[in-house]
């Protein structure tokens, strides 16, 4: 399971719903997906749909995310949100259900914009609560919550790993240990950081690597980033995961830059 697909992003010309089975018609064993529901608290057929859409397949789901909101309409999570707070933790369960029926472990916990009206150290301080809340929800699953730097969003506070490594390292000072970064090294290269450097001192603890090149945040290759050369150092570092492909390309040059003998 060297690449897990993110259908989310991935194979934009097929609804939803279809596009784990044309990732494995592609090659490829895994897949991922931001929140796949337009609600947090979707209905048990609508759970039942997607679920169905990734056992039919013959895939497994690698990571998932939590509900963050209204992605398209600019939003990115709700952990620390405080109007959406018991929104997302509703949620939890949700999550927890699939990831237990599915054999999924990750989870991406979005952190959330800066909202006017409330204060960073009270957003943060709920953030906190609600990574704690979710990591507990997993552990009965030996899920891991992933927490992620994101380019592209400037009301975003976390933007470097150093940023998310900082909450991580609150979250785990109360005694709740799994959660992780995950290492998007589009979002990382793009923001500024030194992705070189963050994996010689934390590869072996990526909680989940995601790649897209830059700039445009297409399909290796396409860009400038040498991911080949980051992917080798971090396998070499300790890092053992799939490597999920979240960029953007049509369903017919998704896949043009990988090799059939290096999908699996």
């Amino acid at each position: 399971m060297t690449y897990t697909v993110n259908c989310s992003i991935l194979l934009p010309e097929l609804p939803l719903l279809e596009r784990p089975a044309a990732a494995k018609d592609a090659g490829f064993d895994a897949v991922e997906f931001w929140w796949p529901f337009p609600i947090s608290t979707p209905s048990p057929s609508q759970v039942q749909q997607f679920e169905d859409a990734i056992t039919n397949a013959g895939v497994q789901l690698t990571g998932l995310n939590f509900s963050a909101g209204d992605m398209p309409g600019g939003d990115r999570g709700l952990v620390s949100w405080p109007d959406r707070s018991e929104e997302f933790r509703a949620n939890l369960s949700v999550v927890v259900g699939i990831g237990e029926r599915l054999g999924c472990k990750h989870f991406n916990a979005l952190y959330g914009n800066r909202i006017d009206g409330v204060s960073a150290e009270e957003q943060d301080a709920l953030a906190i609560d609600n990574l704690i809340l979710a990591a507990q929800a997993v552990s009965a699953i030996d899920g891991t919550v992933l927490l992620e730097p994101v380019s592209g969003a400037d009301r975003y506070p976390l933007k470097t790993a150093q940023d998310a490594l900082d909450v991580i390292a609150k979250v785990q000072a109360r005694g709740v240990n799994n959660i992780k970064l995950l290492a998007d090294f589009y979002h990382l290269s793009v923001n500024g950081d030194d992705v070189g450097a963050v994996i010689d001192a934390h590869a072996q603890d990526f909680g989940h690597i995601q790649i897209a090149d830059a700039p445009g945040r297409g399909a290796p290759g396409t860009g400038n980033l040498p991911l080949p050369d980051w992917i080798e150092r971090s396998r070499a570092l300790g890092y053992q995961g799939p490597i999920g492909l979240e960029y953007k390309a049509s369903a017919a040059k998704a896949f043009a830059w990988v090799t059939t003998a290096s999908v699996k």
